[in-house]
Formats: C-alpha cells, structure tokens, sequence
C-alpha cells in the first residue's frame, strides 16, 4: 500500500475500495494553549490514485469540509465505493447533515442530504448499508425509537430504503460494508428475549436471517460485532461488565460459528482479572483459529479460535472492516490494511505535523 507521508497533518478517517483505490480524511491544526478559540483546524481530502504499472499515489484534491475553530474539533466521516466515488459527512451544529457525493476521484463535490428518495429490492455492488430512523420520531426529534435500513448508492450517493427488513426488534445497527465472503450482517435484538442478536444476508438485502449467540445473557449485553474469516464467522458481545475495571469499549464475550452464522458456542467470557477487557473496532480473524482483539490496553492474540488470549504488541490500534479488507489506524499517520488477517502492509498518510 502507497504512503502519503507529504500530505499534510495527519489522517483521522481512510477508506479502501475493492479495487484497491481509496480516500483519506486529515487534518491540520494549529493551537493556542492561552486562547484555545483561536486556534484552528484546516480539513483535506486525499484520493489514491492508480499510476502505470499497478503502482498508486496519495494526492490532494478539492476538500469540501470547512476549517474548524480550535474549540469545535474536527468529526467527520467517510464512506467509499471505488472507481472515484465516494461519500463526506461532516457534523456541525448548525448542520448536523452536511453531505457530499464525488463522482471524479475529489475535483468535485456534489451537495448530499440524508433523506430517504426511495426504495430498492437489494444493495447493489459497490453500495453501503447504513440505518436512519424511521417515523414517527420523538417528540423532541433527539431520540429514535425505531430505525430502518438505508442503502447509499455508488451512483448517486443518496440514500434509498431497503424494503427487506430483517427480522430484528429494536435499534438496528449494519455493518457498513459487506465481509469478505460477501454477506451482510446487522446487529439488533431477539424478537421473543430481547437478547442481543444478528441477521445475516446472502442474497444482497433480498432475504434475512435472524440468529441469537446466546439468549440468556442480561440486560448488560448491548450488541454484536460481527466478522467473518475463512470457514468461521466471530460475534464479539459488547456491554457492561461487572467487576471489571472500567473502560470504554467493554468486551464481554467471543462466539465463533462454523456454520455460517446459525448456531454458535462461546469461546471466551470476560473475567474480573485478565485481558482483553475492550474491543476497539472489529475481531480481526486468520486461517488455523488465529484471532486478533486490537484492545484499549494493546493487541491480543489467540491461535485457537479464541480461547485463550496472549498479549502480542502494546500498540493500541481500531481496526475495521473496509471492501479491501481489514484496516487498523492508531489514530495517528501510521495504518495498516490485511486481506486475511495475518499479512500486513503498512503506510502512512500525512505529515503529523499538527
């Protein structure tokens, strides 16, 4: 994977398309310690662009974020779909949905909305599945009580509900991209326990089916995370843990299923003592029961299918799922991008100067 080690500032959000193109979000501050309103932050967009020969290059394109005061922070957020095309949202309180669509690899930005222009049958390829809440809304519209499926187009970039619902009760949550065998996973609840569960599809959002890791887990557990590898499907449970040190992202429990996802056996539990206590991003899986947790307090390891646990690195990384495969960032220039959880090519994009 190309480096971009002259862009300037660092990277805070990548993404990698299937066909190994890709866009980059940085930024740039400057601070004042006596008067942090006057320090500022300048937002860039880089896109990754394929040379000759198979060789590719980081370079800057037209940035529709504004510049930020040094009291606002910068949060944004990006979604590719390969070939140019990608998706920037960008949150303010004047405008919470600021968004656009390019369709020329960043030398132009279209204007997006979040609101629903229709519906379809399936997620076509290249698409991205997100959710959005569904009427009626709270009466103070802050709080949503139900949401629904919404599928971001490749072509247009706007947002079209997914008629198929999966048979899930309360909030939705989509993986954002599909896994690598190409099905789709959501996260929810049990309709008859409330447990948390999944639903998976493998027809492209045409058809769902609901499968529930363990239906007796309390009120603690709040969702699933879910990763595929070779021959195996993880379920990481996230929620609270009693007893246990608090952190941000709590870990309670590991389910592997070798039947693609309907019927599964818990592999590790959460203890008093002992890591991991936290999942920052996703389970990252490899061939021969390989497993890798990127925790809060470093990286852990397990060669057998996520039974035992070994500290491996003390680098504290977040690692998610993109089209390319899974991509791990420390929050800073330095990433790392693995097709089967195992190799890894590692780049850096930016300057981390500010």
């Amino acid at each position: 994977m190309a480096s971009g080690r002259e862009l300037p500032g660092s990277a805070h959000t990548v993404g990698l398309a299937a066909d190994g193109s890709g866009f980059a979000l940085l930024a740039k501050c400057l601070e004042d310690p006596r008067r942090p309103e006057n320090g500022f932050c300048r937002q860039y967009v880089a896109v990754l662009d394929k040379l000759d020969k198979g060789a590719s290059k980081w370079r800057l394109r037209t940035s529709p974020l504004t510049e930020r005061s040094g009291t606002e922070g910068v949060s944004a957020d990006l979604r590719v779909f390969g070939s140019g095309r990608a998706w920037v949202q960008e949150w303010t309180e004047q405008d919470p949905d600021r968004s656009w669509f390019t369709a020329d690899g960043g030398r132009s930005w279209q204007a997006r909305d979040v609101k629903r222009v229709g519906a379809v049958r399936s997620i076509p390829k290249g698409a991205v599945l997100s959710a959005q809440c569904a009427p009626p809304a709270a009466p103070d519209k802050q709080e949503c009580r139900k949401n629904r499926l919404m599928v971001m187009s490749p072509d247009d970039g706007r947002l079209r509900e997914l008629k198929a619902r999966p048979p899930l009760s309360g909030m939705l949550l989509p993986a954002a991209y599909a896994e690598p065998d190409g099905s789709w996973w959501v996260s929810g609840k049990d309709r008859a326990t409330g447990a948390p569960a999944v639903a998976f599809s493998r027809d492209a959002g045409r058809s769902w089916t609901a499968s529930v890791p363990n239906r007796s887990v309390g009120k603690l557990a709040w969702h699933l995370r879910v990763s595929v590898g070779e021959g195996v499907v993880y379920a990481a449970e996230m929620g609270e843990l009693k007893g246990v040190q608090d952190v941000k992202n709590p870990l309670r429990a590991i389910y592997r299923s070798r039947d693609g996802g309907r019927t599964w056996e818990r592999t590790w539990r959460a203890g008093p003592q002992g890591e991991p206590r936290s999942l920052m991003g996703v389970l990252v899986p490899g061939p021969g029961g390989r497993l890798v947790v990127h925790a809060e307090s470093g990286r852990f390891t397990s060669t057998d299918g996520g039974r035992i646990f070994r500290a491996a690195e003390p680098d504290i990384e977040h690692a998610s799922t993109v089209p390319l495969g899974r991509l791990a960032g420390g929050g800073g220039c330095d990433y790392r991008i693995s097709a089967d959880g195992v190799r890894w090519s590692a780049f850096r994009l930016g300057d981390c100067q500010g």
